[in-house]
């Protein structure tokens, strides 16, 4: 190993000082004890060095000590990794004060959190949403002073992939939405938003469609009525009636299932947020649903691979509109010599229902979109099917009350597959 410049001349002056103090020993008969105190006093020499640089490090303010050889040398290293280390704490300091400025400028509440679940810093915004005040509370945990069960359960759970909304009570009513980052080493953003408004129109919105929906039933099922009754006796009718009467029939009967989809649709996300507390024999279910199709497509197959027998909390009749509704698309996007298939198999800790076809795909820039409602991949598909455009955002609202996650796999001209990752009872 190479020894560096500094240390080769520490060490030929500190043989020097041996030979010298051998030297002198040696003239009084006793060169040991000349040697003995040489080392003696370069062994004094030394601590009081460490001691010198003890000193410093308590205090850094204080002016740098003066040393001789390879001590000087440790002394203006020791001195430039203290500028550096200033400046590199300067630079930090800086960045970290033009964040906070920044979050303290933002409408939406940010807590910032330790490892530990501390509090270190909260902007205005937070401080008037949630209670806090700052820097009184700064060390505090923030669990200790948000009292709020689903919180606590949300932020001890360490899965943020989805924010939480949570109504707070108070003289106003108030609904806010949680997100939390990680950052660092463990610490933790905590955004809050106040999305009154939001939820107040989205409420509007549901409130709006359930009702118009519920009021066209009864105007639809006169018109439909009446052309049914026509249609009975189109034997008695012009020819050049009967054409479109049998196509106002048929619109009749799509407005019809499109009327029961957003009434089924408003009730689902009504009930969206309640627990569930039913234990739903899937396997069953799907059975059920065997020979239902059977009945309604009779020239299809629906092949059923049952590998366990689990059971999830949740509502029968949800779960069955959910599967149905995959069923039939998978029926509508292939060919009906090709059969569908649905899985119910444990998989990595979850239960896991998927329903695979081998038809025409969907191409990869369209699955984030799928489950809005009424997206459509080709508008000539839905008029050559006949669907309503509601089914996959039925089977979305169905997930996220069972707390279940929605996975698609889809390649064009290979097939699909939706799966359903649920937690068992």
């Amino acid at each position: 190993m190479r020894v560096p410049g500094g240390w080769l001349l520490e060490l030929q002056r500190l043989g020097l000082l041996i030979v010298i103090g051998g030297g002198i020993g040696w003239l009084f008969g006793r060169p040991w004890l000349g040697v003995s105190l040489a080392l003696v006093a370069v062994t004094v020499y030394w601590l009081r060095q460490l001691l010198m640089i003890h000193r410093w490090l308590q205090d850094p303010e204080q002016e740098a000590p003066e040393g001789m050889g390879i001590w000087g040398e440790v002394f203006d290293e020791i001195h430039h990794l203290q500028r550096r280390n200033r400046e590199n704490y300067a630079r930090l300091q800086s960045t970290v004060d033009y964040l906070q400025d920044s979050f303290a400028a933002m409408r939406d509440g940010v807590v910032m959190v330790t490892r530990e679940g501390a509090i270190e810093w909260s902007n205005t915004a937070a401080q008037h949403m949630l209670g806090l005040q700052y820097p009184r509370d700064r060390g505090q945990a923030l669990l200790n002073l948000l009292r709020i069960p689903a919180f606590h359960k949300y932020f001890l759970a360490e899965s943020y992939g989805e924010p939480l909304q949570l109504e707070m009570g108070g003289d106003k009513r108030r609904i806010y939405q949680f997100e939390v980052t990680r950052f660092g080493a463990g610490d933790r953003l905590v955004f809050v938003r106040d999305i009154t408004k939001v939820a107040q129109l989205e409420q509007m919105r549901r409130d709006f469609v359930g009702n118009v929906s519920h009021e066209l039933r009864t105007p639809l099922t006169v018109i439909k009525g009446y052309l049914e009754t026509i249609l009975a006796n189109a034997d008695q009718l012009e020819p050049r009636y009967v054409r479109p009467l049998q196509q106002m029939d048929q619109q009749a009967q799509r407005m019809e299932n499109l009327l029961k989809d957003l009434l089924w649709l408003s009730r689902i996300e009504s009930v969206e947020s309640l627990p569930k507390h039913e234990r739903v024999d899937v396997a069953a279910l799907l059975e059920e649903l065997q020979d239902e199709m059977q009945t309604s497509h009779p020239g299809r197959r629906l092949n059923l691979q049952l590998d366990c027998e689990g059971k999830v909390f949740g509502d029968y009749r949800e779960l069955h509109s959910a599967i149905s509704n995959l069923v039939i698309n998978a029926f509508k996007y292939s060919a009906e010599d090709q059969p569908v298939t649905v899985r119910w198999q444990a998989r990595e800790g979850n239960l896991a229902l998927s329903v695979e076809d081998r038809g025409i795909g969907i191409a990869e820039n369209h699955l984030p979109r799928l489950t809005e409602r009424f997206y459509r991949v080709d508008d000539s598909r839905s008029s050559q099917t006949g669907g309503t455009g509601l089914g996959l955002a039925i089977v979305k609202h169905v997930a996220a009350s069972h707390q279940a996650r929605l996975e698609i796999d889809s390649r064009p001209g290979k097939g699909s597959t939706f799966t359903l990752l649920f937690s068992p009872a």
